[in-house]
């Protein structure tokens, strides 16, 4: 997953991936496809880009498209596999640099 101003990762390109909360857990990957998840239907302001929204029934085939696509294992009712997610470097350091000034500061007496 990649920041809003960040350009996407191209397909067989390395990149580094981060775990979006712990430090030491990253690694290189080659992508094999790459799919944009983020389109813009109710922008801002009026003159701002929007996509056209789809039927409900385009909806409706997209989720099962995607639901079918993932991994059984993923799916499943008992103990089910957690999917895993990560995050640019970029990413990463902007998720953290929100967490830190959000985070209430304790004080020492």
């Amino acid at each position: 997953m990649t920041g809003e101003n960040e350009p996407p990762p191209k397909v067989a390109e390395r990149i580094l991936c981060r775990h979006p909360f712990s430090e030491s857990k990253r690694a290189y990957v080659v992508p094999q496809r790459v799919e944009e998840l983020l389109k813009c239907f109710w922008p801002g302001s009026s003159d701002g880009a929007r996509e056209e929204l789809p039927s409900l029934k385009e909806i409706r085939d997209r989720c099962i498209q995607q639901l079918e696509q993932m991994r059984p294992d993923h799916m499943r009712r008992l103990n089910p596999t957690p999917y895993k997610v990560s995050v640019s470097a970029k990413l990463y350091d902007f998720i953290h640099f929100l967490w830190l000034n959000e985070a209430p500061v304790g004080e020492l007496q």
